[in-house]
């Protein structure tokens, strides 16, 4: 009976020792998980509140950068496009269409060329644009050839022609989609959270149709038309690289210091194509 009672403490006592283990380990456990669950929710709300608290540039004290693209030389030359396997694209262009690669204006001036401030901003905080910039798909081609937006920016694309296409945005830093958008159906809508630099968009459907989408984070940006001019307004004072980016030529940068309220003048020339397309 002694040996028995010895063996029932030594029994309970370990009994006891084991369950107080794991109910420390559990209560470790929930400790750890809770302490990552509020860290986290800190975290959250630290950068939300970082964000909210990032100044908005002074109106008084801001200055613009504008100016002109130009073409140097012959206009390449590109082949027109074989749409012979798409009757309704046959009957909408009765004359042959050309990828609209390199569009050129008057007096050389350059046109779906994107103009940005691509570093040199300070840390500010802008207003989202609520008006939606659309891609329009009209005679089976996309319009404009080369747009840009901003993030959180509302984006759709519409379809204006009497068939079906298939639009497929091809970012790198937002998820990819890729939609079937029949004749006649609503427009395909989306934002794009994160930056995008020329980003394609094709048409699973008619191969030859793409168009080039820009998201910044930032206002500060154009796209040339056919006059090849552009202006980026409201900049607050300081130093930037200014970038000029055109599909068929290497992109071009210039360093611009802009002082408060002043205006600074500068333009952009993209050499002819070595051969023709």
């Amino acid at each position: 009976m002694v040996v028995l009672g010895d063996y029932r403490g030594r029994f309970n006592s370990k009994l006891r020792y084991s369950l107080a283990s794991d109910m420390r380990g559990s209560v470790s456990l929930c400790v750890l998980a809770f302490s990552f669950f509020f860290a986290l929710a800190g975290c959250g709300k630290s950068s939300s509140e970082s964000t909210a608290s990032l100044p908005t540039v002074d109106p008084a004290t801001t200055g613009s950068i504008s100016g002109e693209v130009a073409l140097d030389g012959p206009v390449p030359v590109f082949k027109a496009i074989d749409m012979s396997q798409s009757s309704p694209c046959v009957q909408a262009n009765p004359t042959p269409v050309v990828p609209p690669v390199v569009v050129v204006g008057d007096h050389g001036a350059l046109a779906n060329v994107v103009v940005f401030v691509k570093s040199g901003l300070g840390n500010y905080r802008y207003e989202t644009p609520p008006q939606t910039a659309v891609l329009s798909q009209k005679n089976c081609m996309y319009e404009p050839h080369v747009m840009a937006l901003m993030t959180g920016q509302p984006f759709a694309v519409q379809n204006n022609d009497p068939t079906m296409h298939n639009v497929h945005p091809m970012p790198k830093r937002n998820r990819q989609w890729s939609n079937s958008q029949p004749a006649g159906s609503a427009p395909l809508r989306s934002v794009f959270s994160r930056p995008e630099m020329a980003m394609p968009v094709l048409c699973n459907v008619h191969p030859w149709m793409r168009a080039y989408v820009f998201v910044f984070d930032h206002p500060y940006f154009a796209v040339t038309s056919k006059d090849g001019s552009f202006a980026l307004n409201d900049l607050p004072p300081g130093t930037y690289t200014i970038e000029a980016w055109q599909e068929n030529y290497p992109a071009q940068d210039q360093t611009v210091t802009v002082g408060a309220k002043e205006a600074k003048q500068i333009s952009f020339t993209f050499g002819s194509a070595t051969s023709s397309q």
